[in-house]
């Protein structure tokens, strides 16, 4: 989306057995794409809203839910005429072909 982002994710263990918590997932995030962003712009400064608009998803119908939504995101804005139509929808199998 051209003004925001949608991510749905699974939190991975630490090597300690406990796990990233989202504030760090998202900073993690936010600063890579950030710095990527402001180069390709050439600018510098804050791109992200303070506050993100998190959900925790408890169960699978909530999981199918988010992710529908999640992929037709970008058609109801009409970006794209399907999912796979559009460029920045990157899942789980994309990742490990494109990057």
């Amino acid at each position: 989306m051209p003004d925001h982002v949608h991510i749905l994710l699974h939190p991975i263990e630490k090597d300690d057995k406990s796990y990233f918590t989202l504030t760090e997932i998202m900073r993690a995030i936010k600063g890579i794409a950030g710095r990527k962003i402001n180069f390709l712009d050439k600018r510098t400064g804050s791109i992200w809203q303070k506050e993100s608009f998190d959900r925790i998803v408890r169960n699978e119908n909530e999981w199918s839910e988010k992710y529908q939504y999640i992929r037709n995101n970008a058609i109801k804005a009409g970006l794209a005429d399907t999912a796979e139509g559009y460029e920045w929808l990157l899942e789980r199998d994309d990742f490990n072909k494109r990057f």
